[in-house]
């Protein structure tokens, strides 16, 4: 029989994309306020892997990840996705978004994103709210799925997330003193 019992803390990321890198920094403060300071802030990069935002947010977007310092517990998932939702509203435009904030957390298995839109892979978590299971981490590295979206898939972004896992992985060794 197995024992029930309380899941570790898990690594808080953002991925931020906007078409003006000051709406994600001014969106960083924000998240930063609410979440504590990132450990992890990537360099502005271009988000040209698919142009599903273009009718609603513009050609020729922005995007940085954030990792945060203070672990979360992964069960505050769909609250920390309502509140981004929030957020986005905010320097919206005529209903059309300037920002998106898509939440996830790193743990040793897997990279999780939040979203409120159902599929095969994502089970529901609560209040509109789904776990995308994006990568899973074996044989040393962070693993793209056949649902894995490409720019999660891309090399780099592998490379960078396995980086930011190291440094989650200190975190519970330090937790653990």
């Amino acid at each position: 029989m197995s024992r029930p019992s309380p899941a570790e803390p898990v690594k808080l990321i953002f991925s931020l994309f906007a078409k003006e890198a000051g709406i994600i920094n001014e969106a960083i403060e924000i998240l930063s306020s609410s979440y504590g300071q990132p450990d992890f802030v990537s360099t502005v990069m271009p988000f040209d892997y698919t142009d599903y935002y273009s009718p609603e947010m513009g050609e020729n977007l922005v995007r940085r990840f954030l990792a945060m310092e203070k672990l979360i517990r992964p069960e505050a998932l769909p609250d920390i996705k309502l509140a981004t939702n929030e957020i986005e509203k905010k320097p919206a435009s005529d209903s059309q978004r300037r920002i998106n904030l898509d939440p996830g957390y790193i743990s040793k298995a897997h990279l999780i994103l939040a979203t409120g839109k159902s599929y095969t892979h994502r089970p529901y978590l609560r209040d509109g709210i789904y776990a995308d299971l994006t990568l899973v981490y074996q044989g040393k590295k962070f693993c793209a799925l056949p649902w894995t979206y490409p720019d999660y898939a891309d090399e780099k972004q592998l490379f960078m997330l396995g980086k930011i896992r190291e440094k989650y992985l200190l975190q519970l060794k330090m937790m653990e003193q």
